[in-house]
């Protein structure tokens, strides 16, 4: 809803909706490669490294540089995880992704299982 000041409607924000949307978007690239590690407690070398093993591909902004998600910072803190429990940086990628695809395949498992509404009664 728009915000009204003395009984009056404000005009629209030029960007719409689009902007707030982005602070619930898990994709949208809004790290830089020197905060993204400082969140995850891990230097701008591992991200460089996670993202050669190709466990994250970052998007990269008009300059050149690195942008992460929220959703890439997941994947690479539980890596760091891995890394920091004595994994070496390309297995720990590999589990990461193994576990990924698990929970995928889980996902896709339970809701395949799920009983459709009226589908397979007999009439």
């Amino acid at each position: 809803m728009p915000v009204t000041v003395d009984n009056q409607q404000a005009p629209p924000h030029p960007r719409g909706d689009h902007a707030r949307d982005r602070f619930d978007d898990d994709d949208f690239p809004a790290y830089t490669m020197g905060r993204a590690a400082e969140m995850i407690g891990a230097t701008p070398a591992f991200l460089r490294a996670i993202g050669e093993a190709r466990l994250i591909t970052p998007l990269r902004s008009e300059g050149g540089h690195r942008r992460y998600s929220r959703y890439q910072l997941r994947i690479a803190a539980r890596a760091r995880e891995l890394v920091d429990q004595g994994t070496p940086v390309g297995a720990a990628c590999r589990i990461v992704i193994l576990e990924d695809q698990l929970d995928e395949a889980l996902r896709l498992n339970k809701e395949l299982r799920r009983p459709s509404a009226g589908v397979g009664t007999p009439v």
